[in-house]
C-alpha cells in the first residue's frame, strides 16, 4: 500500500506531500489542474521513463519519493537481496526515490541504496499497478492480450520454459545453417587450424610453466653470486668466532646467571631461548640452501631453449600460456568440426529434433492451459461488465495456433460484441472510449483476482471513466468501491458519481504564489467534499440542488 508520496519541483508542482489511506481515494480538479501529475510521479517510482522537460522551470532537479507498506514475500526478499538491500525482520515500509536533473540524468534509490530503473520495473508489481488510457490502448496489441491471458492463467513460468526451449532450438538451427554456409570456407581453413593446433600440442605448454622457468633461469644465471652471499651470511650466523649464534648463547648464559638473583627476568630468558632455536633453524636451512647451489650450464641451456619455444607460441597465439592453450583448443575444435562435419551435423540434427519435441510438448501444455483459462476469463469479464452497465456485451478470448515463437505457438485475440446477437469483432474495431475503459477495468478486476496477495495491492486508475457518465459512471464507481474493499484503489476522475464513492478525496488545484503558478493537493473534509462534488455536477456556480445531489451521492457511496 502507498502510504505517502512526496513531489518536489515536478512539472507545475513546487512541493506536495500527499498521504494515502486504505480504501478508495479519488483525485479531482479542473481540467489542466495537474491531477495526472500525481499518477505520473508514482509512475516514475515504478520505473517509467523520465523526461527532463518535467523538471520545474528554473530548478536544477525534480524529486519524487514514496513510502510503501509492502508484504514481505520470498520473491520480494530475493529481489531486494540481489540488489544488496536489506530490511529488518518485520519491517514492512520501503522508501523508493527518483531524482531527475534538468540535464536529463536520472537517479533512483530504494531504501537509500542506488538502483537502476530496470530494477524499479522489477520491483513495481510489489508496489502498485497503474492503469490509464495508454494502457487501455495497449490492449489493442495481440502481445498485450496474450500477456493478460497468461497473467490470468498464471502461465508465466510455463511460458518462460517454452521460451528457453525455443531459444535453444533456434540456436541449433543457426549452427546448422552456419555449418552449411561456411563448409567451403572451413575446408580452406582446415590446414591452418590443423597446423596451429599441432604446433601448440607439439610444445606441450603447461599453465604457469614460463613463470617457473623464468625463476629457475634467474637462479642459474646468478649461482656464483648466490653462493658468495649465502656463505657470507652463514659465516656471520654460525662459523665466525663472533657469530650471532655464539653471541646469543653467551647472552642466554648471562641472563641465566641473573635469574639466580632476580627471577623477574624469566620471561626475557624464555624469549632469548626461543630466538636461539629459531636462529639455529634458519642457520641450518641456509646451510642446506648453500649445499644445493650448483652451477649447471647444461640445465641453463635447456631452460633457455624451452623459454624460447614458449615465447614463440606467445608471440603467435596469445600474451599468456593460458591464452595459447585456449587458442590451441579452439583451433583443434574447429578442425575437428570440419573433419567430422557429418558427425557434427548428425549430432546437431538429433539435438534439434529433441528440442523440437520437448518444445512442442510444453507449448501444447501452454496451449491447453490458455484455452481452458480463456473460457473462464471470457465468462468472468462478461460478469464484470454486467456490473459496469454493459449487460448484454459479449466478450470472448480466442486462442488460435500459429507459428512457433518464444511465447508458444498461440495467437490470442480479444473479441467484443456490445450487443448480443451481433458479430464478435476485435476489441479495437468495436469498443468506444467509454466501453474500452470499462472493459479494461473488468479485465483488471478479473486478472487481479488471480494474482493479488492476501493483503491486497495498490491499483491506480487514471481517468478510467473517460467517455462514460450517468448510470455507467455510477457502475464504474461501485466496481472501484468493491475493489477497494481488498485493495488500495487510487482513481483520477472527472465524474461526480465516482467521487461520491470515495473514502478519501484529494482536490487538485492551481494557485498563483510569488508570481508563479503551482499545483496544490489537499485532502478534503466531508463538507468540502460536498462542495467539490457539487462543482463537478453544476460547474463554477454551485447550486443548492447540486449540493443536495452531492450529499446523496456521498451517502450512497458510504453505504456501498
Amino acid at each position: 500500500m502507498l502510504l505517502e508520496l512526496i513531489v518536489e519541483n515536478y512539472a507545475v508542482v513546487e512541493q506536495a506531500r500527499i498521504r494515502f489511506g486504505p480504501g478508495l481515494t479519488v483525485l479531482t480538479g479542473e481540467t489542466g489542474s495537474g491531477k495526472s501529475i500525481v499518477v505520473d510521479s508514482l509512475g516514475l517510482l515504478l520505473g517509467a521513463r523520465a523526461s527532463a522537460e518535467m523538471v520545474r522551470s528554473g530548478q536544477a532537479k525534480a524529486r519524487v519519493s514514496g513510502i510503501f507498506s509492502v508484504q514481505q514475500t520470498p520473491e520480494l526478499q530475493a529481489l531486494l537481496e540481489e540488489a544488496g538491500i536489506t530490511q529488518e525482520t518485520g519491517e514492512d515500509d520501503l522508501i523508493v526515490e527518483r531524482e531527475l536533473a534538468a540535464s536529463g540524468k536520472s537517479r533512483a534509490f530504494v531504501a537509500n541504496r542506488p538502483v537502476t530503473t530496470a530494477f524499479l520495473r522489477q520491483l513495481a508489481p510489489a508496489l502498485g499497478d497503474i492503469h490509464g488510457q495508454n494502457e487501455q490502448q495497449s490492449l489493442f496489441a495481440n502481445s498485450a492480450q496474450r500477456g493478460v491471458l497468461d497473467a490470468y492463467a498464471q502461465a508465466e513460468k510455463l511460458r518462460a520454459k517454452v521460451g528457453r526451449l525455443y531459444f535453444d532450438w533456434r540456436t541449433i538451427g543457426d549452427k546448422l545453417r552456419d555449418l552449411t554456409r561456411n563448409e567451403q570456407e572451413n575446408l580452406r581453413l582446415l590446414d591452418l587450424w590443423t597446423f596451429q593446433s599441432k604446433e601448440i600440442a607439439s610444445v606441450q605448454p603447461k599453465p604457469g610453466e614460463d613463470v617457473e622457468l623464468e625463476s629457475e633461469r634467474k637462479i642459474l644465471q646468478n649461482v656464483t653470486r648466490l653462493q658468495e652471499s649465502a656463505n657470507a651470511a652463514f659465516e656471520f650466523l654460525y662459523e665466525a668466532p663472533d657469530s650471532a649464534t655464539t653471541q646469543l648463547r653467551q647472552s642466554i648464559k648471562r641472563v641465566d646467571e641473573l635469574l639466580r638473583i632476580d627471577d623477574s627476568l624469566s620471561g626475557i630468558s624464555e624469549t632469548l631461548k626461543q630466538a636461539s632455536v629459531l636462529l639455529e633453524e634458519g642457520t641450518y636451512s641456509l646451510r642446506d640452501y648453500v649445499g644445493k647451489l650448483e652451477g649447471d650450464p647444461a640445465r641453463l641451456e635447456t631452460v633457455e631453449t624451452r623459454l624460447e619455444s614458449l615465447d614463440k607460441l606467445k608471440r603467435k597465439y596469445g600474451g599468456t600460456l593460458d591464452e595459447v592453450l585456449a587458442f590451441g583448443a579452439e583451433a583443434a575444435r574447429k578442425a575437428d568440426e570440419v573433419e567430422n562435419a557429418s558427425e557434427h551435423r548428425a549430432a546437431l540434427e538429433k539435438e534439434q529434433s529433441r528440442l523440437a519435441a520437448e518444445y512442442e510438448k510444453l507449448a501444447s501444455e501452454l496451449h491447453q492451459l490458455r484455452t481452458q483459462s480463456a473460457v473462464r476469463l471470457s465468462k468472468q469479464v462478461e460478469s464484470e461488465l454486467k456490473s459496469l452497465a454493459m449487460a448484454g456485451t459479449q466478450f470472448q478470448v480466442t486462442v488460435m495456433q500459429g507459428e512457433w515463437g518464444a511465447n508458444g505457438f498461440d495467437e490470442v485475440a480479444f473479441l467484443v460484441s456490445p450487443n448480443r446477437g451481433e458479430e464478435l469483432k476485435p476489441i479495437e474495431k468495436i469498443a468506444s472510449g467509454g466501453e474500452l475503459s470499462r472493459i479494461a477495468l473488468a479485465l483488471k478486476t478479473a486478472t487481479g483476482s488471480t494474482t493479488d496477495t492476501a493483503g491486497g495491492s495498490t491499483l491506480v486508475f487514471d481517468e478510467v471513466d473517460a467517455g462514460v457518465g450517468g448510470a455507467a459512471a455510477a457502475a464504474v464507481g461501485r466496481r472501484l468501491k468493491s475493489l477497494s474493499h481488498h485493495n488500495q484503489v487510487i482513481c483520477v476522475t472527472h465524474t461526480a458519481q465516482i467521487a461520491g464513492f470515495a473514502d478519501h478525496h484529494l482536490a487538485v488545484a492551481k494557485r498563483e504564489r510569488g508570481g508563479r503558478v503551482t499545483t496544490e493537493i489537499t485532502e478534503l473534509p466531508y463538507a468540502e467534499r460536498a462542495r467539490e462534488i457539487g462543482r463537478m455536477l453544476s460547474g463554477e456556480q454551485i447550486t443548492p440542488e447540486a449540493l443536495r445531489q452531492a450529499e446523496q451521492l456521498m451517502q450512497a457511496g458510504s453505504a456501498a
